[in-house]
């Protein structure tokens, strides 16, 4: 709260007092008691409003119901008021802030004290740190005598999440590498995928001789399993332009909102099926999330996610960053492919043998933001430049052997994952 401000009679107890006062003094000189029954109403209520005269100065504050939401979700801002006896009437009016909707409608409610009728709820309809709750708040004394206020209370920051949209799966890992997880290896194992029947060594679980096989060869055989391991996933977000215009939640996406929310999207289905993930952010700041699991994880993960703001990094920095991938972990870069270091890092990913796949987040409708001094038809022409210049790089990966797809919702890199997976288990030439 900013200020603070006293209590002052309304401007209805001014003129009330104003005409009740003129009309008594004519009343009287006058000698017409008609006027004074006139103006008798305006001297009770101007009594009324002096004898509750209020004598304590209140304090308000707001206080929310969750910081910390997902996109579309919605909280409630309720007021807190202290030393309120001498208060009987509410009035507050929310500021409006981008991609913030506030209900009722306008950001604007009046009403009694105690009636929880001066609520107001506020919907959050983009990811990202938004500041909620900036309102004027004025409070009014009983008769509508007095008035405290207007006074200004500071808008709270609320963490909004990206909307993860869940979905199921059963793409294998291409090269899964870690110790218990869901995704059928390439080496044996105690799992439950048929691999092979060998004959029986010391050591082999009696519980894994195959009966029909022995008796047939009169020789122990036993039945042999591949491993069910976890998998690691490295998501490279690009952060460092954002393309379109975004509507929110409900409207139209822009390039960097396509790229949040498919990460957010391939996160929680990692984490769901027991995969570590790591997060890598290329843009104004670098931020870095380490490989983790569970719920928990995944929470500091779109957390990350919803800390995004656009922007080039300084001078030589991203030409400088490492990813810093194991091997076996399956790389997926999201990224409208329009800045040339991304194409860089996706390829030295590529030859350096890991699976890797690029996520296209470009919106097919994104224009460039054009300033009010450029020339439409010259800035239209560089675009049209740019795009090509795009499809060559996207050309180019293919042709090293990274798979691009489109983010299209759901589902969208299960079909790649497949051929990821498939692509790991054929032979390979190695070098002597």
């Amino acid at each position: 709260m900013t200020g603070l401000p006293q209590w002052r009679p309304t401007a209805a107890t001014s003129r009330a007092a104003v005409v009740a006062t003129s009309g008594t003094v004519a009343a009287v000189l006058a000698g017409r008691p008609t006027l004074l029954v006139l103006v008798a109403p305006l001297v009770l209520a101007t009594a009324l409003a002096l004898a509750g005269r209020p004598r304590r100065t209140p304090s308000v504050r707001s206080d929310f119901d969750h910081h910390a939401l997902h996109e579309g979700q919605g909280t409630t801002s309720r007021l807190v008021l202290s030393d309120a006896e001498d208060v009987e009437q509410v009035t507050r009016v929310a500021s409006r802030e981008p991609f913030v909707s506030v209900r009722p409608h306008g950001g604007r409610v009046t009403g009694l004290l105690g009636e929880g009728a001066v609520d107001l709820e506020f919907g959050p309809r983009r990811w990202g740190r938004r500041v909620v709750g900036e309102e004027v708040v004025a409070l009014t004394s009983p008769w509508a005598g007095f008035r405290w206020g207007p006074s200004t209370i500071i808008g709270d920051q609320v963490r909004v999440l990206p909307v993860g949209l869940h979905y199921a799966s059963h793409a294998e890992s291409p090269q899964p590498r870690g110790l218990v997880g869901a995704h059928r290896s390439s080496r044996p194992g105690s799992g439950t995928e048929f691999a092979g029947i060998r004959a029986f060594v010391p050591g082999d679980r009696l519980r894994r001789i195959n009966w029909r096989v022995s008796a047939r060869t009169d020789q122990l055989h036993v039945t042999t399993t591949r491993a069910e391991e976890d998998a690691g996933v490295l998501l490279v977000v690009d952060a460092i332009a954002d393309h379109g215009r975004s509507g929110g939640v409900d409207g139209a996406e822009s390039s960097l909102d396509l790229t949040v929310r498919a990460a957010a999207a391939v996160a929680e289905h990692a984490t769901r099926q027991g995969d570590r993930v790591s997060l890598r952010v290329l843009g104004r700041s670098t931020l870095q999330v380490g490989y983790g699991s569970g719920r928990r994880h995944l929470r500091r993960v779109l957390g990350t996610l919803a800390s995004i703001q656009p922007g080039a990094a300084h001078d030589g920095e991203l030409e400088r960053l490492q990813l810093r991938a194991t091997e076996g972990t399956m790389v997926v870069v999201l990224s409208p492919m329009l800045a040339e270091v991304v194409a860089t890092l996706t390829a030295t990913a590529v030859r350096r043998g890991l699976p890797t796949l690029v996520v296209d987040t470009m919106p097919p409708d994104a224009d460039p933001g054009l300033a009010p001094e450029v020339d439409p038809l010259l800035a239209d022409l560089a675009w049209r430049m740019r795009r090509l210049e795009r499809e060559q790089v996207l050309a180019s990966l293919a042709t090293l052997g990274c798979p691009v797809v489109p983010w299209r919702g759901p589902g969208t890199i299960d079909e790649v994952t497949h051929r990821l997976a498939r692509r790991a288990r054929q032979p390979h030439l190695g070098s002597r």
